[in-house]
């Protein structure tokens, strides 16, 4: 099979590598569609991954074509969706059915082989079928989509509630349709310039530059220490506030802000990954609300990319030569 081989940092290949090995519990997936996510640039361009060589890609959808078990048998054939996160599923976290914080967690596309190739081993239980509803570069964003819907989950009942999202990537895009479809009496997404503008209202939300406004709500999508301060001087008194953005680095934060956070009496959360197992999941109601059109991920959808073109879509991205806000590659396999 073909396949992006990252053999060190800043060394991408388009190659030939064996199919992977299917173990029991285990199914082979076609690859059909795969999101680039913004972590994906520091991974393959400066840091590196858990190991070499690894097939980065952790946002992707394809079709199950062989399994490795009986247990899979059912899935060959079908279109599915994939939460790149294994449990251990023996840590206090995974006990308590917290596996998203699970302690010792194996990563597909970063501990991992993932889904820039044109097959991927991935586990049953990882698999959520796809209906006919959804695209597939919608089920390429499933990933960020339930992980946007667990950090704004964690802000509790937004019924009636003004909500900020400072940030508008494809997360902060996401995460302010959630807010809307869960109840929020008002939606504003904070951006730094006009950019974005036009994606934000093609997903129904209202787009600003600068407010003066204080929200009940708010959600930081960035992970700079000058979007974690204009989050919490956003933040109304007694309001909420959940941080979702990555950082690059540390995240210092002066006397005056920290003061703000005490005086305001705050409530801040932290929101890593999303939950995939259980009932009313982040997956299960986030290919609901695709599959019914509810969520929008299309306008989101700036660049398509062939097999062979997926290193122009990541220098793209880490150059910034153009704007884009979510790059689908379309799968390596024919």
């Amino acid at each position: 099979m073909k396949a992006y081989v990252l053999h060190q940092v800043n060394d991408l290949r388009w190659e030939e590598r064996p199919r992977p090995e299917l173990l029991p519990g285990w199914v082979l997936v076609r690859v059909l569609a795969a999101g680039i996510c913004s972590s994906d640039i520091p991974r393959i361009f400066e840091k590196g991954t858990y190991r070499f060589p690894t097939i980065p890609g952790h946002e992707f959808c394809g079709v199950v074509a062989e399994a490795g078990g009986p247990e899979g048998q059912s899935w060959v054939g079908r279109r599915v969706g994939v939460y790149p996160l294994v449990p251990c599923r023996e840590c206090p976290s995974c006990a308590s059915g917290s596996f998203e914080t699970c302690e010792n967690y194996d990563y597909i596309g970063s501990r991992r082989d993932g889904g820039f190739a044109e097959f991927t081993a991935v586990p049953v239980r990882n698999l959520i079928a796809l209906p006919e509803a959804v695209s597939n570069a919608g089920g390429a964003m499933l990933e960020p989509a339930a992980v946007a819907l667990h950090g704004v989950r964690r802000l509790g009942d937004l019924t009636g509630k003004t909500v900020c999202v400072a940030g508008t990537g494809t997360i902060g895009l996401l995460a302010g349709q959630w807010a809307r479809l869960l109840g929020a009496a008002q939606v504003t997404v904070l951006g730094r310039n006009q950019q974005k503008k036009d994606w934000a209202e093609a997903c129904g939300l209202d787009y600003v530059t600068q407010t003066g406004e204080v929200f009940d709500r708010v959600i930081e999508a960035v992970g700079t220490p000058a979007a974690i301060e204009s989050a919490i001087r956003l933040t109304a008194p007694g309001g909420g506030l959940t941080l979702m953005g990555n950082p690059p680095g540390a995240i210092p934060l002066s006397q005056e802000v920290y003061w703000r956070i005490l005086r305001k009496q705050l409530t801040l959360t932290g929101s890593w990954n999303s939950a995939f197992w259980g009932e009313d999941s982040d997956w299960e109601r986030t290919v609901q609300a695709l599959a019914e059109g509810r969520l929008k991920t299309a306008p989101l959808v700036t660049h398509t990319l062939e097999p062979e073109g997926l290193l122009r879509g990541l220098e793209l991205m880490r150059d910034k030569t153009e704007p884009y806000c979510k790059v689908i590659w379309e799968g390596g396999a024919s």
